[in-house]
This record gives structure tokens, C-alpha cells and sequence, in this order.
């Protein structure tokens, strides 16, 4: 059984053969699929998957915290398990390729930026949208 498929189990979510093969798909997804890459890919393990029923799944896991859902300014909303290891993102704006990192200079200049105002920090989320530099 397959993380995605485990957490569905643990918080009570029926589990059809469909909803297990796409769970399956992004328990080994190692990029941050659309819908349409997700039904691509679950379609390629079971003919009988529609569009419709990735949706509909997508959205089942993303109401019950499973998934988390980003919209990387291409148009589309990617889906990536949500985790307790937190991690930023850097998305090559020609490719579209998501580069997940850690910074712990950046999670401390954060910490010290939301000090400074008055606040203290309990979460955030930091994008970085670039290309590759020449050289």
C-alpha cells in the first residue's frame, strides 16, 4: 500500500480501485503534476479512469489534507503530498520544472523579518520564479 492510498484509509476516505491507482500515481509522482499529466498516467495503468474521475479525486485529496495545491503562474495547478518537511520552491519559468529546497538562511531571515514587524511567524509558503543564467 502506498502512502497517498494509507493517509486516504486513515481519514476514512472509500477507496475504489480507480482512487488507488491514481493515489498510486502521485505516492511516485517525483514532480508536481497537473490533472491532465495525472490522468495521463493513471489512464496509462487503467483505461477506465476519466478525466472527470481525477478531478473529482484530486479534489476529495486536497479537502482532506492530503494533497496540496499550487498554482506555479503556468495556467495550471500542480499537486504535490503534503508533508511535515517543509520546503520552498524555484520554478524554471521556460520549462516549468519545479526545484524543491531548503534554505535555513532563508527560513531565519523570514523568522527575523516577521520578528521585526511585530509578528511572529507560524507559516509561509516562498516561490521563486526564474530562468537559467547564462554561463
Amino acid at each position: 500500500m502506498d502512502r497517498i492510498e494509507k493517509l486516504c484509509i486513515e481519514k476514512g476516505l472509500r477507496m475504489t480501485e480507480q482512487r488507488r491507482t491514481i493515489a498510486r500515481v502521485l505516492s511516485t509522482s517525483a514532480d508536481h503534476p497537473d490533472v491532465e499529466e495525472l490522468h495521463r498516467r493513471a489512464n496509462a495503468l487503467d483505461r477506465g479512469i476519466s478525466i472527470a474521475t481525477v478531478y473529482r479525486t484530486v479534489r476529495l485529496l486536497e479537502e482532506s489534507g492530503i494533497l496540496e495545491r499550487h498554482d506555479f503562474r503556468d495556467g495550471r495547478s500542480r499537486y504535490e503530498e503534503v508533508t511535515d518537511d517543509h520546503h520552498d520552491h524555484l520554478i524554471d519559468m521556460n520549462t516549468g520544472d519545479v526545484i524543491e529546497f531548503v534554505d535555513p538562511e532563508i527560513e531565519r531571515l523570514q523568522h527575523e523579518i516577521a520578528r521585526r514587524l511585530g509578528y511572529k511567524l507560524v507559516d509561509h509558503r516562498l516561490e521563486l520564479y526564474g530562468v537559467k543564467a547564462e554561463g
